[in-house]
């Protein structure tokens, strides 16, 4: 790839990927709002647009969901039907460019800068590809095409749903001075207030900072937020992007304080996410982490390495069960209990497989 060449970045973005999935699925469940997840202690993975109107968004508890919009449908989610149409659509991707980075189910970066169909421009590839999406799903996408993944990024935001936007070079800097700050990938809510503080709201207000102040105020990620400001990303797309971790966690219906049932809680956990390493294949780790959350919210984890990689879900599910006995008896009844392997690396005597996309909470876009 010529790396001189102004890039073409497209950033896909399913539209409400896990209720739209639904609602396709099941027709009784079109037009009416509806929530992913859930349950009475249990968060919200994704919220349809209907349901959005109401101010429901992922991450948020199943009762203030509930609260907000008590007309809302709860269905528990199928990752195994998630993970099938998130393949037809990398399946798509990969018929155009294999610089495809994956950032969860459903939605990636594409570098099309020499796409392989010889279309030459990104933003027919782009119209193509949300065409096909829509033709082989029966699902919606939104896509932004730039020349950098942090413009493409905030292009496909813009016309959500069912939208595509395109930021040329000459409309970089006008489009990033009118937007929020908080809209920007890498600036957290809590950078936000901290912008907030200095009269820093938009790009605008951002780009009139020195590098000396955000120095003083950000450290080592003032030059970074110094060329956000200015439409200026470096970050190339990146095919072989790896996941550091994989685990599972699970909000109880009751607060637990048995020994036995917590020990039984992590063995079904510790099943789930050995069956998500199995299925990545050729992944190994060495590091097992437990989350606690107790009734009133407080969360520990605590960790081990072990000197070689773990060998199966009995080692795994072990590992676990001794930090939980570190942990017993609990100071509080607990509502939540995570199991995580970390320090992934692929094993030397299996044959890597295709790249595998997360599974996080879905955005509110």
């Amino acid at each position: 790839m010529n790396d001189t060449a102004v890039r073409k970045i497209i950033h896909v973005d399913m539209d409400a990927f896990f209720a739209s999935v639904e609602q396709r699925d099941d027709p009784a469940l079109r037009g009416r709002p509806l929530a992913v997840g859930g349950g009475t202690r249990g968060v919200v993975a994704a919220a349809s647009y209907e349901a959005r109107v109401f101010g429901v968004r992922s991450a948020m508890p199943s009762v203030t969901a509930r609260r907000l919009c008590p007309e809302l449908l709860f269905v528990k989610p199928r990752f195994d039907a998630y993970r099938a149409v998130s393949d037809q659509i990398r399946a798509i991707f990969l018929d155009y460019t294999p610089h495809v980075e994956p950032l969860s189910l459903d939605e990636a970066y594409l570098d099309v800068t020499e796409d392989l169909k010889g279309i030459g421009l990104a933003t027919p590839i782009a119209k193509e590809i949300r065409a096909r999406i829509r033709a082989e799903t029966g699902l919606t996408a939104s896509a932004g095409v730039s020349f950098n993944k942090f413009l493409a990024k905030l292009a496909s935001d813009q016309n959500k749903p069912d939208g595509l936007c395109v930021i040329t070079p000459d409309r970089a800097l006008d489009f990033v001075a009118s937007l929020p700050v908080k809209r920007f990938h890498g600036v957290g809510p809590k950078t936000a207030e901290r912008m907030a503080r200095l009269g820093i709201h938009t790009g605008a207000d951002l780009r009139a900072q020195s590098l000396e102040l955000l120095g003083r105020n950000f450290g080592s990620s003032a030059g970074y937020y110094h060329d956000l400001a200015r439409g200026i990303c470096h970050r190339q797309v990146r095919a072989n992007r790896e996941r550091k971790s994989i685990g599972a966690e699970d909000t109880f219906m009751e607060d637990l304080s048995d020994p036995d049932a917590l020990a039984a809680e992590l063995a079904r956990i510790g099943a789930t996410v050995w069956r998500r390493i199995e299925a990545k294949g050729g992944v190994e780790g060495r590091t097992v982490t437990l989350k606690v959350k107790y009734r009133d919210f407080r969360q520990i984890t605590r960790a081990r390495s072990l000197d070689h990689a773990v060998s199966g879900e009995a080692e795994f599910v072990a590992v676990g069960r001794a930090l939980l006995a570190g942990v017993l008896p609990v100071e509080k009844p607990v509502r939540l209990l995570g199991l995580t392997l970390s320090g992934l690396g692929r094993c030397t005597d299996k044959a890597p497989a295709a790249l595998e996309l997360p599974l996080p909470l879905e955005d509110d876009r």
